[in-house]
């Protein structure tokens, strides 16, 4: 099966003629190239009852990686239904126009931070508006997750908001749910969100743009910023609102498919070739699919755009589940709701449980199936420097003999 990390092998030195990697960049092209072979270490497991034996490698746990996703997200979701509140919740997207995509270019951890923050601040301030939730100064609960690509891996900034139908008034035992003014499930129409987003953002775009907070904008000339401007202001700023969600264990694994995605995952991966990647995208609603092929160093380089720089944090949270007052917000919130508080011991065994279940599938001989019957018979350290983005592996790297 083609992979991401075949592509990065094949692709990469074509790309790297003339172009240069980032820190994060590096960072990233060396951990998804060496995920799970030799490069990283491992250890050889042989069976008892039939002999089979064969060797099972670490992971390199970079965020980017599409290997590591899926083990990251279910260790979210195990730990994150105490946090879900019994009320429904809503999906929003909010999406940044592709004329600012220049700006990201150059300033990316500057325009993350802002779209959060005005995203964040819309909802906040529609939340605490009597119009809308009954009651004036609400606290709500939502998250908000960052995502930067199309299917066919182009840039487009946008973040998804999962917020709870409902915001907490009051402090301590006087605290009190509210449900919002027009129904259980509808929070705030999204023309509305769009104006005052926009407003927000361009604002803090001005105000950055004069306290020179971002003095490598290709647009940054007089008469280029005027014209931006002018096309923003002119453009309607896509806010979506999807479907509501229902209960609990409904919104986690929602939310799970965003919180641990990667730009793309080895299974859309369909070729690689000397020439081109091809890879599947989504052609329309109901679930139909059509293949892309792109130049090899054209699918690098889409790819690249994607990696996030150092200790930029994808998921964010606010209101009730911000880290500064979570404890006592949620618990705040639950006793409002008449929710039983949550089993922390039964939390802490479904874990231990779920980390005994993946233990002993690893464990199991894939040949005879006999139970937990592999045996680590061998271990192999990982290299102290992984090899340079483009260069070949060597035999070390992709395994022993």
């Amino acid at each position: 099966m083609a992979t991401l990390a075949d592509a990065l092998r094949q692709h990469g030195a074509a790309y790297l003629a003339t172009r240069t990697l980032s820190t994060p960049q590096a960072k990233a092209w060396r951990g998804i190239v060496a995920c799970r072979t030799a490069a990283l270490g491992g250890q050889q497991l042989a069976c008892g009852a039939c002999g089979h034996s064969h060797w099972q490698y670490h992971s390199c746990r970079n965020r980017h990686c599409p290997q590591c996703g899926a083990r990251a997200k279910d260790a979210w979701l195990q730990g994150g239904l105490a946090d879900v509140l019994s009320v429904p919740y809503a999906h929003l997207v909010f999406t940044l126009p592709h004329s600012l995509n220049g700006l990201y270019a150059m300033h990316p951890r500057w325009l993350i931070d802002t779209l959060f923050a005005c995203t964040a601040q819309t909802l906040t301030e529609f939340a605490a508006n009597p119009r809308w939730m009954g009651i004036a100064s609400g606290t709500p609960a939502l998250s908000l997750v960052l995502h930067t690509w199309t299917q066919d891996l182009r840039l487009h900034l946008h973040v998804h908001a999962v917020m709870a139908c409902g915001v907490l008034a009051g402090a301590g035992l006087e605290a009190q749910w509210h449900t919002p003014a027009r129904k259980p499930d509808f929070l705030f129409p999204v023309q509305a969100l769009s104006k005052v987003f926009r407003g927000k953002f361009m604002a803090a775009l001005s105000k950055a743009h004069q306290g020179q907070l971002i003095e490598r904008d290709p647009q940054g000339d007089a008469l280029s910023w005027a014209e931006r401007q002018t096309a923003l202001y002119r453009h309607d700023w896509v806010v979506y609102a999807k479907t509501p969600l229902g209960g609990p264990v409904q919104v986690l694994e929602y939310l799970s498919r965003y919180t641990h995605r990667t730009a793309i995952g080895n299974e859309r991966i369909k070729a690689v070739t000397p020439e081109e990647v091809a890879f599947t995208v989504r052609a329309d609603a109901q679930g139909g699919k059509r293949r892309v092929r792109l130049g090899g160093a054209e699918f690098v380089r889409r790819f690249l755009v994607h990696i996030l720089p150092q200790g930029l944090k994808r998921i964010r949270h606010y209101g009730v589940l911000a880290s500064a007052c979570k404890a006592d917000k949620l618990a705040q919130a639950r006793l409002a709701l008449q929710m039983a508080p949550p089993n922390r011991e039964a939390a802490e065994s479904a874990q231990a449980f779920m980390a005994r279940v993946v233990r002993l599938e690893v464990m199991r001989c894939p040949c005879c199936k006999a139970g937990r019957t592999l045996q680590v018979v061998q271990t192999l350290a990982g290299q102290r420097q992984l090899p340079a983005p483009g260069t070949a592996m060597s035999g070390q790297a992709r395994g022993p003999p």
